[in-house]
């Protein structure tokens, strides 16, 4: 009885049990929360999320006007034009992230589809925990990024209401408590009677812009950590297909297998590429004008902070703080995925 000799594969686990990935539910729920309480989750598009996605951009463009207004009641000082635009330029910011997914609805729902459509022909085992694996790193990545804005918006939200209790308590400057606003704003009103209105107004500019930045942020970026999830499989492809090719006495059956792997590792390569280009090609607009003015606001809110020393004001010193720590966070994980995405497609060449 003549017994085949099984023939060296590439997937030694082809046929066991698929283990599907669902990247929506497994490592975007929260991006999911937090786009969906914002109006801009791609999936979910009706009426009320259209009037959300009116009042967002309406409560945005609003601080910014009643920003410049000072300019009509004050006099025109160097220091107000650093005061002013530090914090107009920062908050340019939230309605550039906001329109940028709100122009591209559907090519983020694309991304998520596409990248959905790779994930469901992985047959073999250890490609799906790679994926797995760059799904965990997104999932960790997400909740720092939100436990730090929860941090930021905590400080930015209380330091306009414990300063004048701790006034009151500590006995500063008289009876007469200070009213502490984040931005310089003219609403031509009664800013003291109004105060906790158009505080209530400040706050729901910063929610609203430090959600859209964390969300969109950290979609983003796990889009693209999970595209090198996809340069991993064709690095393992290869590694494994050279790993055949070093053993001897190879078959010509085994040659042709070696060859159909490296054709799956080049594929795989190039729907990363393609799926990294259509996200960039998507929102190069916004980035660019996202770098612009992320510079311009850097510059001017470190003009603010040595302002701020000079003249000793510590509750706009810690706002302006937090402002280029924030700036700084999103420049470096901006460039530090960048560098990410290329490194992992070089890798494919040093495998091969």
């Amino acid at each position: 009885m003549r017994v085949h000799k099984p023939s060296l594969t590439f997937s030694q686990s082809t046929h066991a049990p698929r283990v599907m990935i669902c990247i929506e539910t497994e490592y975007f729920y929260l991006n999911r929360v937090l786009l969906l309480a914002i109006g801009l989750w791609p999936h979910h598009q009706s009426n009320l999320v259209r009037f959300q996605i009116i009042l967002c951009l309406s409560i945005l463009i609003s601080c910014i006007i009643f920003q410049l207004t000072t300019f009509l009641t004050a006099e025109c000082t160097p220091y107000l034009i650093i005061k002013v635009f530090s914090n107009v330029m920062f908050c340019s910011t939230y309605i550039i992230n906001y329109n940028a997914f709100w122009m591209n609805t559907h090519n983020v729902k694309r991304l998520t589809e596409q990248l959905q459509q790779i994930c469901n022909e992985l047959k073999d085992e250890n490609e799906i925990n790679i994926m797995k694996e760059y799904g965990n790193s997104v999932k960790r990545y997400t909740v720092v990024i939100i436990l730090f804005s929860m941090f930021c918006l905590f400080v930015v939200i209380l330091l306009p209401i414990l300063t004048p209790v701790l006034d009151i308590a500590l006995h500063i400057n008289g009876s007469q408590p200070r009213l502490i606003l984040h931005f310089m704003t003219e609403y031509f009103i009664d800013q003291e009677k109004y105060f906790y209105i158009i505080l209530l107004h400040s706050n729901a500019v910063i929610c609203i812009g430090a959600t859209t930045a964390t969300a969109t942020g950290t979609l983003l970026r796990g889009y693209l950590i999970l595209a090198c999830g996809l340069f991993k499989i064709a690095s393992y492809r290869i590694e494994q297909a050279m790993t055949i090719k070093m053993l001897e006495n190879i078959s010509t059956k085994n040659e042709i297998i070696i060859y159909k792997e490296i054709i799956c590792a080049v594929d795989i390569q190039r729907k990363a590429l393609k799926y990294s280009q259509f996200l960039l090609s998507s929102f190069k607009g916004s980035f660019f004008f996202l770098i612009a003015i992320n510079v311009i606001s850097l510059s001017l809110n470190l003009f603010a902070i040595f302002q701020c020393v000079s003249l000793g004001n510590k509750e706009e010193l810690v706002f302006h703080l937090l402002i280029v720590s924030v700036i700084l966070l999103y420049m470096f994980l901006a460039n530090y995925t960048g560098q990410e995405v290329m490194d992992h497609n070089n890798y494919i060449y040093i495998a091969a």
